[in-house]
């Protein structure tokens, strides 16, 4: 049977639509959050069900079901990244407006203590392994590592190049995205020394860093607008996928095989891990403009998002950046549906 140029492009559009909705996932809810003023990082605490929500120069606390504010982190200039130590009821926060990083207790949300670090504290993240916090700088170009215990600094790893976003594999081994070079380092995060640098084949601009730590494997969102899959143990890029623009988060669910990456234009690209060396696409989810900062709660699988709506600068103002509108800064749950 001879079938029609017509039938032929609905199939087509019938594909895309079924390729576009195969994720199964949506926004379902939206915590307006107060205050005004920037965002970066937000992060899920798995141990009280909590969201730290960076926000102008304060920690909002939010509980991650209802969205109701339990508390603030202020006084943190430039805030970035946020870190937990469960067991030690301490949080660690990067300040980039004055290199430091504020300890506060995560009963009371009241800064106990102040680090100073190197200039351009940036993401940071917790290692159980060498029970110590992990602070990644731009410009400084290294990892400062802290005893959370003593709340002191410990050492650095010298890494010759600005420090994105890291993660650990459990086992001792830890890897960090180097965006200007465009390069994986590597390092262990207990002996502070450089183990491997590896270039991120077909990858400008990396930032957001994922990994499935049974396959060791790394999921890599790059501004150049492909997630590249990367063997952990030989530094080999095995895929480069097509993502949105202006990437900045990536998250791993293990169970479901799916890699999501937040991005800018108001998307999170999903691609599903058929093995551990095939991958796809299978469509975005539709989020807000802006929503780039990301965190996953590994049980329930929901995606928190920062968002708000930008608009451009008052006319004289200093510099050329989109703000947050005042009062419009929310957190986006996306979940399945």
């Amino acid at each position: 049977m001879k079938l029609s140029v017509g039938f032929w492009i609905l199939a087509a559009a019938a594909a895309l639509a079924t390729a576009a909705e195969a994720p199964g996932l949506k926004v379902t809810k939206k915590y307006a959050v107060p205050g005004d003023g920037g965002f970066d990082y937000i992060v899920f605490d798995g141990s009280a069900n909590r969201l730290y929500v960076s926000h102008g120069t304060e920690v909002n606390v939010l509980d991650a079901d209802s969205g109701k504010l339990l508390g603030k982190v202020e006084d943190t200039p430039g805030v970035h990244g946020i870190a937990v130590v469960p067991n030690l009821h301490r949080g660690f926060v990067t300040n980039g407006g004055n290199a430091t990083v504020s300890v506060f207790d995560t009963d009371t949300f009241k800064t106990v203590a102040k680090i100073a670090v190197a200039k351009d504290p940036d993401f940071v993240l917790y290692d159980a392994r060498s029970k110590r916090v992990l602070v990644c700088h731009g410009d400084a170009a290294q990892i400062t590592a802290i005893d959370p215990e003593k709340q002191a600094v410990a050492g650095k790893i010298d890494l010759g190049g600005g420090a994105e976003a890291a993660v650990v594999n459990g086992r001792g081994q830890g890897f960090v995205n180097l965006e200007e070079s465009a390069m994986v380092v590597s390092f262990d995060p207990q002996a502070l020394s450089v183990i491997h640098k590896w270039p991120i084949t077909g990858c400008k601009t990396p930032t957001g860093l994922a990994m499935d730590t049974a396959n060791d494997r790394l999921f890599i969102g790059c501004r150049s607008r492909v997630l590249a899959v990367m063997d952990a143990s030989s530094g080999k890029v095995i895929a480069t996928l097509p993502i949105g623009e202006r990437v900045d988060a990536v998250a791993f669910d293990a169970d479901n095989k799916l890699i999501f990456a937040s991005n800018w234009d108001g998307t999170v690209s999903v691609v599903r891990q058929k093995s551990a060396n095939e991958y796809e696409s299978v469509g975005d989810i539709q989020t807000q403009k802006s929503a780039k900062t990301m965190t996953i709660d590994p049980k329930t699988k929901r995606l928190f998002l920062s968002a708000a709506e930008m608009v451009a600068p008052p006319a004289g103002a200093q510099g050329s950046r989109m703000r947050p509108k005042p009062g419009s800064f929310t957190v986006l749950v996306v979940e399945r549906q």
